[in-house]
């Protein structure tokens, strides 16, 4: 019979980590320091009198202090696993970056300007604690390979209609397609749909045939190829869902089959006792029933 190994101190202390850093009253409580840190960031891009300019610096310390005790804790509860989740991987950096003070950078004050961003950058600690964030921001990553290949696919085509609106309209509209880069920009301006009107009647005024050129242009660029990008992402999106439902469906099922391993280890640590009290127990009912069987003898004696 297998014996059930007593768990040692620290191994019972990591459990009561790890279950308080999973709780959701823990993880409702670092969802409203973020918050709270959120705000005094924003307060504080306005002009504020020195007591409450100074409550702010208060307030981004607690709020520092509770991110890095967050850390600690998990990092103590899941050991190397916590680097084996990308989102702890990025808390990790943005802690660890606003962790260091301007006045140590030995660097230039613009560039401690930019470190300071990664104070602000807190504030995406939001995308990890929320799980709706987390899968648009995962199914966008995982839409990068396809979006890249059809913005690739839209250079090719204003590279074309370029080319095109270079021969065609370069000497008559030297502000809009006199050279490869500005031919570019405005392609890209109508892309945006924004004042293309203005730019295509402008040329329809001097080339009434220009509309040839325009149309398909805005056809193929501003609603085909934008399209195919949100069904890309929406189609991410569905996947990464899908994965979160499965991930979740595995959680649980290994959960639940740890749970049937304490019990099974449970039931065998009962077994056992029982065994061990049926053993200490055998010679004492052994030992009644040889004084049991003495007591006729004793009665015969005395009769005779």
């Amino acid at each position: 019979m297998k014996t059930m190994k007593k768990p040692n101190d620290a191994t019972i202390n990591r459990e009561n980590v790890r279950a308080l850093v999973d709780s959701p009253r823990f993880h409702s409580f670092i969802i409203f320091v973020i918050l709270i840190d959120a705000v005094a960031v924003g307060v504080g891009t306005f002009n504020l009198n020195p007591g409450l300019e100074m409550a702010l610096k208060v307030i981004d310390y607690l709020c520092l202090m509770v991110y890095i005790i967050e850390t600690v804790l998990k990092l103590y509860a899941w050991r190397g696993d916590y680097f084996k989740d990308g989102w702890n991987i990025f808390d990790f950096i943005i802690i660890t970056m606003s962790m260091i003070p301007d006045s140590l950078l030995p660097i230039p004050l613009r560039v401690a300007r930019v470190m300071r961003l990664f104070r602000v950058g807190r504030v995406f600690k939001l995308v990890s604690a929320f799980k709706q964030l987390r899968v648009i921001v995962e199914a966008i990553g995982r839409s990068m390979s396809g979006v890249a290949w059809t913005a690739l696919l839209l250079i090719l085509v204003m590279y074309v209609f370029d080319v095109a609106g270079f021969s065609l309209f370069g000497e008559a509209f030297p502000q809009y397609f006199d050279n490869l880069g500005n031919g570019f920009f405005t392609l890209f301006e109508i892309l945006t749909l924004e004042g293309w009107n203005q730019i295509a009647h402008d040329v329809i005024d001097i080339y009434p045939a220009a509309w040839l050129y325009f149309i398909p242009y805005v056809i193929i660029s501003a609603f085909i190829m934008i399209n195919v990008v949100t069904g890309i992402i929406i189609n991410a999106v569905d996947e990464s869902t899908q994965i979160e439902r499965i991930n979740r469906y595995d959680s649980e099922e290994a959960q639940l089959v740890t749970e049937l391993g304490e019990l099974k280890a449970q039931v065998e640590t009962v077994q056992y006792l029982l065994s061990k009290m049926c053993i200490q127990m055998a010679p004492a009912e052994k030992a009644e029933g040889v004084e049991d069987s003495n007591e006729p003898e004793e009665s015969e004696e005395s009769e005779d």
